[in-house]
């Protein structure tokens, strides 16, 4: 038996950071706007003009590293999800503790949600992969 590993990122976590994330686009029309707007008798500065440059492309560069971590952890949650197909599993304390094999997958923006054959013949539907706490 080995512990189920699994983590999903849900569509507010997607929203959260789209809503503080400054495009490169939004970036270039505060520039823009900063130096149109500037005092022509003290100019900026050659070296907070690089700075700033230099500053917004860390950031470009923390955002696409992020967004290809999401990638990956979306890729690895859907390869648990599918590898979970036909194995016995233990759902955890929110589901009741309930045990049974996993029949299908479904795949959502919240991530993988697993259908569960329950012993008594019944099926639990929408199990997220992070509920399972046990493979058999």
């Amino acid at each position: 038996m080995i512990d189920a590993i699994g983590s999903t990122l849900g569509a507010n976590t997607d929203m959260n950071l789209q809503a503080t994330s400054l495009s490169q686009e939004d970036f270039l029309k505060l520039f823009l706007t900063e130096l149109n707007f500037q005092d022509p008798l003290e100019p900026i500065d050659n070296r907070e003009f690089l700075a700033q440059i230099a500053q917004f492309a860390a950031l470009e560069q923390n955002r696409q590293t992020t967004e290809n971590i999401e990638s990956l952890v979306f890729l690895n949650s859907t390869s648990q999800s599918v590898e979970l197909l036909g194995k016995e599993v233990q759902l955890g304390k929110s589901l009741g503790e309930m045990s049974g094999s996993v029949t299908a997958v479904r795949f959502s923006p919240e991530g993988a949600m697993l259908t569960v054959g329950l012993s008594n013949g019944g099926y639990l539907s929408d199990v997220r992969l992070s509920e399972v706490t046990l493979v058999r």
